[in-house]
């Protein structure tokens, strides 16, 4: 029997973003967001919705372009560090220690120690209520040569990404390989 639990914000694995901007003076911030993914495949798109009040949301409407970089596990304080505290009181880069570079591609800021990189421009934004949801068009996906496969592909056990539990209100690492995609419910369908 399930137990109803109400209109509650839980989907599992819900993402650990972070998300780069530039403010109007050239400084360089990021947040910490889960409520995001891939929404689209062509053109390649990734969306994230952020509360309005969210010094990040002004960065992206400004600039209209924003970066994501998936942090590995072994940065999970800094990744939590960067959804605790805003971008208009402390400067988090200096506080965390890690390092911003400067996209070449859209007018934002990655993090340099991070093992994936997503490049967007903004190409459309939706007001939902208490958030406002920001699609990006993937302009570049960069990843550590270090983190990829024998194909140059990124390797998630590589890259050791980590999930946000936002009923335990926790982050947890990923699992293991449960079998290939597109694949494994093969010896179920029908001939």
């Amino acid at each position: 029997m399930k137990k109803s639990l109400g209109a509650k914000t839980i989907v599992y694995p819900t993402p650990v973003f972070i998300v780069g901007t530039y403010d109007k003076n050239e400084k360089p911030d990021v947040m910490a967001a889960a409520w995001g993914g891939i929404s689209c495949s062509q053109p390649p798109c990734v969306s994230i919705s952020l509360q309005k009040q969210r010094y990040t949301l002004k960065n992206i409407v400004e600039r209209e372009a924003f970066t994501i970089s998936i942090p590995s596990e072994e940065y999970v304080a800094e990744s939590d560090y960067f959804g605790i505290v805003s971008g208009k009181d402390e400067d988090k880069f200096l506080e965390s220690g890690l390092t911003h570079v400067k996209s070449k591609i859209v007018d934002a800021p990655y993090v340099k120690e991070f093992p994936l990189i997503l490049e967007c421009k903004l190409v459309h934004t939706v007001d939902l209520g208490r958030h406002t949801q920001f699609t990006g068009e993937i302009m570049d996906v960069k990843v550590d040569e270090k983190a990829t496969d024998t194909n140059g592909l990124p390797d998630i056990t590589k890259i050791k990404p980590f999930t946000f539990d936002p009923a335990g209100m926790a982050y947890y690492g990923i699992g293991n390989n449960l079998g290939p995609a597109f694949n494994i419910g093969k010896k179920i369908k029908k001939q």
